[in-house]
């Protein structure tokens, strides 16, 4: 038989293939720490998180678009409504030049009702005397009425220009008196400032006067009751210096029994005429001193006993504190002692199943080898 080469299977090719790939992808998942600790596929994290991020920045986009626009129809707005109010004010503007054109007041029917100034354009009730208007049931013209009014009427103006012209040089001259009348006024008043700055000056120089009088007078005042009050600490000086060289010879410190004497007896004494002992009080205060010594120096050595025994006490304790402590660290060094050898016991008995370990248990030693099998699939 000849031999003939036999096509491989693509489908099953295909498939090998496909577990050879999915196989990888698999170890790489497993065999990357970071990924096989965390448990999330970083991937798919960072594809989601770009994803997140352009879909973001189409949305940016897009309000930015949406934002143009806006701002587009806004401005359109803003002039279609400028326009409106240029309309409108073109509008106005024309109705009102229409109505100044075609529509002026005196052009309506009923204007001559409304007319202001329809008194002023009318003819007056008379025009002279002779008016043919003017008839009986007028109203107008009278019997006995001036007919020179106008005349008269100029000559009144007359007369009132003449009584103002002179009220206005009456006024003038008033006026020109009142001035001439400040002017001396003023220089009256500045006379008076000179005199009274004067006066001022004046007073001023006599109260000074009076104050170098004063000070003179007070100066004299303390200068002499300055020699009265030296005068007066003398003589007291004096009267203290009698009285101690009186006191200081007197009976009373000189302790002179002679003028202490009572008038009832002479074993009683004056105690205002004399301060001092007599032999009895004396050798009785001796006595209660001596007796006050004796019980001193008892009090003392009462307490030099008891400060003794005080002290025999805290030797005592301090003997029997130190004995104590002795036997204390007695017992810690015995303590210790059983302590070390146990713990040699425990080393020596670890030294020995280590030796049988190493001896007895772990004979077959691995090889690198044996460990490079591991971590090569991920099954």
């Amino acid at each position: 038989m000849y031999k003939v080469d036999i096509q491989e299977d693509t489908k099953e090719a295909a498939a090998i293939e496909a577990r050879r790939n999915r196989e990888k992808q698999r170890q790489s998942r497993i065999f990357n720490a970071r990924y096989r600790t965390m448990g999330v596929d970083v991937e798919g994290l960072k594809s989601q998180v770009q994803e997140r991020k352009l879909r973001e920045e189409a949305e940016k986009q897009r309000d930015e678009a949406f934002d143009a626009d806006r701002v587009q129809c806004d401005k359109i707005a803003q002039m279609l409504e400028d326009e409106e109010h240029q309309r409108k004010r073109q509008l106005n503007q024309a109705e009102l030049e229409f109505r100044e054109q075609y529509q002026q007041p005196s052009s309506r029917r009923e204007w001559d009702l409304h007319d202001p100034e329809a008194v002023r354009k009318g003819l007056p009730a008379r025009v002279s005397d002779d008016d043919p208007r003017c008839g009986p049931s007028s109203m107008q013209r009278f019997a006995g009425e001036d007919l020179n009014a106008l005349a008269q009427c100029k000559l009144q103006k007359k007369q009132n220009k003449k009584h103002w012209e002179e009220q206005s040089a009456e006024r003038k001259k008033d006026l020109a008196d009142r001035r001439y009348a400040d002017i001396l006024d003023g220089k009256k008043r500045i006379e008076l400032d000179l005199r009274a700055l004067e006066l001022a000056h004046l007073e001023e120089e006599c109260r000074k006067a009076k104050a170098m009088a004063v000070a003179s007078y007070n100066q004299a005042l303390a200068a002499e009751l300055t020699e009265q009050q030296r005068l007066a600490r003398q003589r007291e000086e004096d009267d203290n210096r009698t009285e101690i060289h009186n006191t200081l010879t007197s009976n009373i410190l000189t302790e002179n029994p002679d003028v202490a004497i009572s008038l009832f007896g002479p074993h009683r004494m004056v105690p205002s005429r004399w301060k001092g002992m007599t032999p009895e009080q004396l050798e009785a205060m001796w006595k209660i001193q001596e007796e006050q010594r004796k019980e001193n120096e008892r009090l003392r050595e009462e307490e030099r006993q008891r400060d003794a025994e005080w002290d025999r006490q805290r030797l005592l304790a301090d003997r029997a504190t130190m004995v104590m402590e002795e036997q204390e660290q007695d017992f810690r060094r015995q303590l210790r002692k059983g302590l070390d050898g146990y713990n040699q016991q425990l080393a020596d008995a670890q030294k020995s199943h280590l030796q049988y370990l190493e001896k007895e248990v772990y004979t077959n030693a691995p090889t690198a080898q044996y460990h490079l099998q591991f971590n090569t699939s991920s099954r």
